[in-house]
This record gives C-alpha cells, sequence and structure tokens, in this order.
C-alpha cells in the first residue's frame, strides 16, 4: 500500500527497506546535477521515514520517538533545503544538510543507505 507525495508515492509504514532504498538512491542520482533540488527531495522522503517511524516532525513542540535529536536534524536540513529552494543556501549548507539527512535516513533505516 502507498501514499501519494513528493511527486509521486511514498510506502506506508510497514514496507521494507528496499523500497526506502530505491527512493533514496533514485534522488541521490540527482545530487551532482542539482543539488539544491535533490536536497528538497531527500528531505521529504526523511521527513516521510520519520513519521512512519512515529516521529511528530510536524509538531514543533513534541518530537515523538525514542530519539529526538533525530527530528531536530531533520528540522535544520529542511531549513536548509527551504533556503536552498530560494537560492539562499551556500554549497557548505547544502552539503552539511544532505549528509545529516543522509544520517537521519541510515538510523533509521537500519543500515546504510545508498547515496
Amino acid at each position: 500500500m502507498t501514499s501519494v507525495g513528493f511527486g509521486g508515492i511514498f510506502p506506508e509504514p510497514g514496507i521494507d527497506l528496499h523500497e526506502w532504498q530505491s527512493m533514496w538512491a533514485s534522488v541521490a542520482e540527482d545530487l551532482d546535477g542539482d543539488p539544491d533540488a535533490a536536497l528538497g527531495q531527500l528531505a521529504e522522503i526523511v521527513r516521510h521515514l520519520l513519521l512512519a517511524h512515529g516521529y511528530a516532525v510536524d509538531d514543533p513542540v513534541a518530537s515523538g520517538g525514542a530519539e529526538p535529536e533525530l527530528v531536530a536534524t531533520y528540522r535544520a536540513a529542511r531549513e536548509s533545503a527551504e533556503r536552498a529552494e530560494l537560492g539562499a543556501a551556500s554549497r557548505a549548507e547544502v552539503q552539511l544538510a544532505i549528509e545529516d539527512l543522509r544520517s537521519v535516513f541510515d538510523s533509521l533505516a537500519g543500515e546504510p543507505g545508498p547515496a
């Protein structure tokens, strides 16, 4: 079962790890060509993965889950993605946000993602 989002489809909670990793890999292929756009897409993947794991990413007060620093890291990267979409983020900021999102993704996915 899937839900609509991110210009396409997101797996529902319980869908296998391979689907999440496939989505990450698909976007990661675009990192060299347009890192600003890819950053926003990676942030959306991580957002949906956090939601699937029960984290309250849309509640600015509650962080939910066992590791609230994952939500804080995601939120900081999301802010960088929003600045990047406006052309207001440095290359270093975009790169750090990508690394942070990868770290959150890897933590939630249980094994290293493909990007």
